[in-house]
């Protein structure tokens, strides 16, 4: 594409595409893709389509919008939606769109966010849960992703975990990062202390515990404890939980993923709530 190519946009303005690599905030951007400088910035990446809807859908402010052409021209609703929230919108050509975006196939849009916005209030009440030393970013998206689907309250994360603002964390929590009140707690042990001091019972998977997952009364305000993926819990931690349950495995199986696990608890949690069932607490104490 040549230089100074001019693209007409919506209400008959133009735009001087940008095309060189070596644009100043070409290179800011593509910097993002590294933790340290989305903290040095306080910015972070959009990628696609989907994850701009949803930030638009949830007022979202945006510091850059960049897209192609082809893009607008088939998304010119979503572009004045997100041109309302941008601080400064861009015109990009293919190449610079791919050179910005993490992903191998970008869809034609990236934009940027202010990354302080994504710290909320997480309340002490309801089903929450909390992740400490989490490093996968899928994991961390999916357990998002199905906590906001269970109807959770929020999700805590150790400041050693992979960072919430991780380009892969937000495409695999399909939207829902926005949705989902966050927060990552400088001190997890401290937190969860907190949360029994207002009525949460704190429960958390052990191998060894007596209790299965669906043995617990989870009416009742609580909060649920995953560890590390190769490591699971610290000792510290552990020793904080009010109740410690099992998920029964076949032999031969020796762990579940750690999503998959949320996954479990989250829902036996929304079916005791959703459907008022009588629970009736086993007879054997609580582990």
């Amino acid at each position: 594409m040549p230089q100074g190519f001019r693209v007409q946009v919506p209400g008959s303005a133009y735009k001087l595409m940008l095309t060189s690599l070596q644009n100043p905030l070409v290179k800011q951007i593509r910097k993002l893709h590294s933790s340290k400088e989305r903290r040095e910035q306080g910015v972070f990446l959009l990628e696609g389509t989907h994850l701009l809807e949803e930030a638009c859908a949830v007022d979202y402010p945006l510091v850059t919008l960049c897209c192609t052409p082809e893009w607008l021209s088939l998304h010119q609703e979503l572009w004045q939606q997100a041109c309302q929230r941008a601080e400064r919108t861009e015109i990009v050509s293919a190449e610079i769109v791919k050179a910005i975006a993490t992903t191998v196939q970008p869809d034609g849009v990236v934009a940027t966010a202010k990354r302080s916005v994504s710290q909320s209030q997480v309340p002490l009440s309801g089903l929450a849960i909390a992740l400490e030393t989490v490093q996968d970013p899928g994991n961390l998206g999916t357990m998002i992703r199905t906590a906001a689907a269970a109807g959770a309250s929020g999700l805590w994360l150790s400041a050693d975990s992979v960072d919430l603002d991780n380009p892969k964390v937000l495409r695999a929590s399909a939207g829902q990062w926005f949705r989902l009140p966050m927060a990552v707690s400088q001190d997890l042990s401290a937190t969860v202390r907190e949360c029994q001091q207002a009525g949460m019972q704190v429960v958390a998977t052990l191998p060894t515990a007596q209790l299965t997952y669906w043995e617990v009364d989870w009416r009742c305000p609580s909060l649920i404890l995953l560890g590390n993926e190769g490591a699971g819990l610290s000792p510290e931690l552990t020793a904080l939980t009010d109740v410690q349950v099992r998920i029964p495995l076949s032999l031969g199986v020796e762990s579940l993923n750690v999503a998959i696990a949320a996954a479990l608890m989250l829902y036996e949690a929304k079916r005791q709530r959703s459907f008022e069932i009588e629970f009736e607490p086993p007879s054997r104490s609580v582990a």
